[in-house]
């Protein structure tokens, strides 16, 4: 057991909110409130029995609220110094355990700073270059704790059950943790491979993938490394098996694989632990309710999201997925092209499970909705259960997708969610991290570019939600200016109900001023104080409301910052070094120092024609200047640079500044023309043309052997670049073809 850093304080939210998700929607006669706001990168809530909510913030950082109606957090868990808080990576999964507090356990689940047997931590929340983030990657692990609560309501110390899931690249973590119905805990964790090329551990192998020994760069076809961890339980008897890309099934107090678990007979004890594998980046999962079927989420690569289910997570059959082999139903280009024995083998005697349901990227998941398409990112699973939603909701399925911001419904038909019956359900949310129910039945989301916990009701069911209304005499006046604010005209539809109040009296988004019906406040500077009231009945359904404040005459009050360079004229190849400088003034603290800078690296990662997602790369805090190095991504894609100031009042301002990259057109042809070629995910026939970022990491293939469009069976020969059949090139800066040579004969 080892100590955890918990502060027995209780935090006010955060003074400078991220933008609400005020234009979320529902469908008539549904509501969509806030829960919980003020929050910093959230990522997952977990409800104890007793009705405490605890919230993972992706830093590291466990929130406790004693409920829905508590207004500020205590820090019930400080995990900041062994989480990697790195582009997707952080605490990303949490669960309570189902006896709470008679058993004082919650469960976190996070990226591991530290290498594969080391000790956090190793990187911090970045990583330099060398050895690059998106090149030769800041190897890190993932790790699950059991963390105990004391008396004093935090966590004393921390029990890792499990430390696992070797990641190279700063995508594709850890992801969900969940008590199933048989008492038994289940979590999941992604590859940890690339994301921007057909990954089988050819740059450097520092996950030790077999054949070879870490610093070996694997080959095909042999190679069975990067993304083809998730098939690693099916590596020669003797070699290790990771949890990358696989769910597993343990024990809550020990982590050990449980007894009935398809290889519990296996030596390997990360064999044992294994109920299903072959997924890229099964982000979140849930229970189907009343029954032992788990559905999870597979992030996609380049064409599909998928939705996969567990028949039943306690019979002897571990399903197989498919990734990298498969994505979707099909094969997955990339790999397939790259003839690694581990695909071909499975393409040869089966036992991928195909997908329950599967999206295009380049499709609306329901025709006509608002949601946009390309950028995709499945990122939450939950199932409706004791709600008092309307009839035609009963069990249904809930998904997420927070790229492109939207919540669907698959309803059901003879209980079963049926693909056919899918309808929007929220759309416009600020980046969806996870769903779940909750108090009530209710659904609720994490919306993360928020810094929000939400709640979708049905008030014309047995609760419905009050009403708030909010009143200041006077509203506006010279400093000082003493206001008697009342909410007590607030009103609750179903009789009976008491209503608890939470007031917001200096505009920071944080309902935690005053918890009085009816407040009084002096306000002694002159603003404009957007005044927030909340009101909670005894079932969690919440009501807002807000009024203006004018005290005195007031002037501009938010700091300007600006950014000198770089600017949007920038044009950036991959590992680039960029700086940067800014500055800002405030119109009461005038120049702000250093201290009061904060900025924000992200990728916005885009799709031709559709919409874009964003990736936190980085954080820079308390600086006015610096640098970063460009990191690789596919094309169409682009840096955004932020700067924030916040001045001496908690008022924060921000700005921002596209950086677009410098690309390069490289052209595929084949010798005889109209063969088949993969570059990245994805096979076309050449003669065609990519393009690219400059100095990016491309991965080519060229399938052999395969059919010309004269009927000629040809084989392999040579690439025009002298590469093996299956390799990486770096993207020069000018256009370029490759060729890949063809011959009737057999090249031995």
């Amino acid at each position: 057991m080892t100590a955890v850093s918990a502060a027995a304080v209780v935090l006010a939210a955060t003074t400078v909110a991220l933008p609400p998700t005020a234009t979320a929607a529902v469908p008539a006669g549904f509501t969509d409130t806030l829960a919980i706001g003020g929050l910093t990168t959230p990522t997952a809530v977990s409800f104890a029995p007793d009705g405490r909510v605890f919230i993972a913030e992706k830093s590291g950082l466990i929130k406790v609220f004693d409920s829905l109606a508590d207004t500020t957090a205590t820090v019930f868990a400080d995990l900041r110094p062994q989480t990697q808080d790195f582009w997707d990576r952080g605490l990303l999964g949490l669960a309570v355990d189902p006896q709470f507090p008679t058993r004082p356990y919650v469960y976190a689940v996070y990226t591991y700073d530290a290498v594969p047997g080391g000790s956090a931590p190793r990187w911090g929340d970045a990583c330099p270059t060398p050895p690059g983030a998106t090149d030769q990657g800041c190897v890190v692990t993932g790790r699950v704790s059991k963390l105990t609560m004391g008396p004093g309501g935090t966590a004393t110390a921390e029990q890792p059950l499990i430390t696992d899931w070797c990641q190279q690249y700063p995508s594709h973590s850890i992801g969900t943790i969940a008590f199933g119905p048989d008492g038994a805990l289940y979590l999941g964790g992604g590859d940890g491979a690339s994301f921007a090329f057909a990954d089988y551990g050819q740059v450097g192998n520092p996950c030790a993938d077999p054949p070879s020994p870490a610093g070996t760069n694997l080959t095909p076809p042999s190679a069975r490394g990067g993304a083809l961890r998730s098939q690693s339980i099916r590596r020669p008897a003797g070699e290790p098996v990771s949890l990358d890309g696989t769910i597993v099934r343990v024990h809550p107090d020990t982590g050990a694989g449980m007894p009935g678990n398809p290889f519990a007979g296996r030596a390997d004890a990360n064999a044992r632990r294994v109920i299903a594998y072959g997924m890229r980046n099964e982000f979140r999962f849930a229970f189907r309710p009343g029954t032992e079927e788990l559905w999870a989420g597979d992030v996609g690569w380049s064409t599909w999201e998928e939705i996969n289910r567990i028949a039943d997570v306690n019979d002897a059959t571990a399903e197989n997925f498919g990734w990298p082999c498969y994505e979707g139903a099909a094969r997955q280009g990339g790999y397939d092209g790259a003839d690694l024995a581990l695909c071909e083998s499975l393409y040869a005697g089966g036992g991928q499970t195909a997908p329950y349901y599967a999206y295009n990227h380049s499709a609306k998941v329901v025709p006509g909705d608002p949601c946009a398409t390309g950028g995709s990112s499945i990122s939450g699973i939950a199932f409706e259960s004791d709600s008092n939603y309307p009839a035609e909701y009963d069990g249904a399925l809930f998904f997420a997708d927070s790229s492109r911001g939207c919540i669907w419904a698959m309803r059901t038909t003879a209980g079963q969610p049926d693909p056919a019956k899918l309808v929007p359900f929220v759309t416009g949310v600020n980046i969806p991290v996870q769903v779940t129910t909750g108090p009530g039945g209710d659904l609720f989301y994490i919306a993360l570019g928020a810094g929000q916990l939400r709640r979708v009701g049905y008030p014309d069911g047995s609760n419905r939600a009050p009403t708030a209304v909010a009143r200041a005499t006077p509203s506006s006046g010279p400093v000082p200016l003493t206001v008697q604010f009342n909410g007590t005209n607030s009103t609750d539809p179903d009789a009976g109900d008491t209503l608890t109040y939470g007031w917001d009296l200096d505009g920071d988004g944080a309902y935690d001023d005053s918890t009085s019906a009816t407040p009084t406040r002096t306000y002694t500077e002159q603003a404009f104080v957007e005044v927030g009231l909340r009101v909670v009945d005894q079932s969690g359904a919440s009501g807002t409301t807000s009024i203006t404040v004018t005290v005195g005459t007031p002037i501009p009050q938010d700091p300007v910052p600006v950014i000198d360079n770089p600017t949007a004229a920038l044009r950036w190849a991959v590992g680039q070094q960029v700086s940067f400088a800014g500055r800002a003034t405030d119109p009461q603290d005038g120049v702000l120092p250093a201290s009061a800078l904060s900025w924000r690296l992200s990728v916005q990662h885009c799709v031709t024609g559709g919409s874009c997602h964003e990736h936190v790369v980085q954080d820079f805090p308390g600086v006015a200047s610096g640098s970063f190095v460009a990191p690789d991504h596919d094309y169409p894609s682009h840096l955004e640079l932020t700067l924030t100031a916040t001045d001496s009042s908690g008022r924060a301002a921000r700005t921002k500044v596209r950086l677009d990259p410098r690309t390069v057109d490289l052209t595929f042809t084949s010798s005889p023309s109209g063969l088949r070629l993969g570059v990245g995910g994805t096979e076309s026939t050449t003669p065609f043309t990519r393009t690219v970022i400059v100095g990016s990491t491309n991965s080519i293939s060229a399938p052999t052997p395969q059919t010309s469009p004269q009927r000629l069976r040809m084989w392999y020969w040579s690439w025009s670049d002298g590469g093996a059949r299956t390799h990486n090139i770096v993207a020069p800066a000018n256009p370029t073809t490759y060729q890949a040579n063809y011959s009737t004969y057999i090249a031995w």
